[in-house]
């Protein structure tokens, strides 16, 4: 570094220009030739002596002299530059303590914002992971920046199956970052295990009250079950055989729920049921229309069926058809149904068998009835009917001539039909 000589400060001035020592050192050089000194006849120097030549060098060095300040204006420019550069630098330069997932370090940086701050130190972050302050924010000297890193958690919570997002690092600060009630609750791991990047997955099973009602008695418990079964037994109470609950055993139970336990015994019932016959029927040209001859009866068939019969908690239920076997297939009754226009009077069944119809109705009997009552007379009408053809009273109470016209007069309306069974008796 270069120095400038020290002026009026009480220390010798021992600058002297190269110039000037030269001068003094070697006097310019004379072609006339060098005499001694002469002094003056009193003794005194000679004028224009050694002194005089002293203080005529003097007087020169100090006129050629430059003036101190202004050698030394151009140096404080430069200085004041670099002090205001070095002012500059150190503003801009930030003390920041940024703490990554939980590992803070400090460093010194010139970024301007959070962004910038996590651009230059490489940290990268995703949507689920929490910055704070938030990117984008101002810096200044003394600040600090967290950054927490997002881990996914495969979160089954009663039931629910769900995926979530925590900055925690243990199972135990993300229940609570979650807002999960983990007192008396049931927990898949370890509430102190810590929750890598990569995340985990976790059954949550809270406590939840449950009322079980059970032969005559109510018992209100706490449990983290995971199904009603499980809870039923931690109530003290085991199920036998058909036993059950009003609500799927293998459900979860839910809080404040009531389950019901249903003592079931069950026993197996054989009945043999009839199976009804089919009636097949055919057209006969020969019969008048409206008569209906019976070729062959039909009888019904037989099936074997299997109840299940139930008592749950001392109450019948109706009984349930488990199994089914037919014994004996059914026989179809087989009939002949008339086509033949019936006679436009009574003189076109004059001709008829009435005799025979008569005995096979009643025997041949003017006063029989059938064993309900409903039917009775030679040709067993019935009350309405005989009413409908103009008969009055009963019809057994008639004369056997009566109730032959009245008959023949039936006949005329819908043929044979009236006598399904000895109808036929007519025509032979």
């Amino acid at each position: 570094m270069y120095f400038e000589p020290s002026y009026g400060l009480g220390r010798p001035d021992t600058y002297r220009p190269a110039y000037e020592a030269a001068w003094v050192a070697e006097p310019e050089a004379s072609t006339e030739p060098r005499l001694p000194r002469q002094g003056r006849a009193d003794g005194a120097p000679a004028p224009g002596g050694r002194a005089e030549a002293r203080r005529a060098a003097r007087r020169k060095r100090t006129t050629e002299r430059p003036d101190p300040l202004r050698r030394l204006l151009p140096q404080a420019l430069v200085v004041a530059f670099l002090a205001g550069g070095t002012s500059a630098f150190v503003a801009n330069d930030k003390a920041i303590e940024l703490s990554v997932d939980g590992k803070p370090r400090t460093l010194h940086t010139f970024a301007d914002d959070v962004s910038g701050l996590l651009a230059d130190e490489g940290v990268e972050v995703g949507a689920h992971d929490v910055v704070a302050p938030v990117p984008g924010a101002t810096l200044a000297s003394g600040d600090e920046v967290a950054v927490h890193y997002g881990r996914p958690v495969h979160l089954t919570l009663d039931g629910h199956r769900r995926k979530v997002w925590t900055t925690a690092h243990t199972v135990d600060e993300a229940l609570r970052q979650l807002g999960v009630r983990a007192e008396g609750a049931y927990l898949s791991t370890s509430r102190s295990r810590r929750i890598g990047r990569d995340g985990l997955t976790l059954d949550v099973r809270t406590e939840r009250t449950v009322t079980i009602m059970a032969d005559g008695r109510a018992r209100t418990i706490r449990t983290n079950a995971a199904s009603v079964r499980e809870a039923v037994e931690e109530a003290g109470i085991t199920l036998h055989g058909q036993d059950t609950t009003s609500v799927e055993p293998g459900s979860f139970p839910r809080d404040g729920q009531t389950i019901t336990v249903m003592r079931i015994t069950g026993s197996k019932e054989v009945r043999d049921e009839p199976i009804p016959f089919e009636v097949r029927r055919t057209q006969d040209p020969s019969l008048f229309r409206g008569t209906e001859v019976v070729e062959r009866a039909g009888q019904p068939g037989a099936r074997r069926v299997t109840y299940a019969l139930r008592t749950v908690n001392g109450v019948k239920q109706k009984p349930r058809r488990v199994e089914s076997e037919v014994v004996r297939e059914p026989r179809a009754q087989l009939v002949k149904v008339g086509t033949k226009p019936p006679p436009t009077s009574a003189d076109g069944a004059d001709d008829l068998n009435w005799s025979g119809l008569a005995a096979c109705e009643s025997g041949g009997r003017p006063g029989a009835v059938d064993p309900s009552g409903t039917y009775g007379g030679l040709y067993q009408f019935d009350t309405r009917t005989w009413h409908a053809l103009g008969g009055s009273g009963r019809p057994q109470d008639a004369s056997a001539a009566e109730q032959t016209r009245r008959a023949k007069k039936l006949y005329v309306r819908r043929g044979a039909s009236p006598w399904p069974h000895c109808g036929g008796r007519l025509r032979g």
